[in-house]
């Protein structure tokens, strides 16, 4: 379930950035982009979760 959480949280926060982004630069919105964006995103929040930052004991 966590995982669901992490690519719907990425998903919302990489459409936001990406209407801002292209709204601040004058372009025009771009739904692929934040797709791209949101499998960064949740890529790396997911390999950092789960292997790569690991809890002191």
């Amino acid at each position: 379930m966590r995982i669901f959480w992490t690519v719907f949280w990425a998903f919302l926060l990489s459409l936001m950035m990406a209407y801002v982004v292209s709204n601040m630069t004058g372009n025009e919105f771009s739904f692929l982009q934040a797709i791209i964006m949101t499998v960064i995103f949740s890529g790396t929040v997911i390999a950092l979760g789960e292997g790569l930052i690991k809890e002191e004991s």
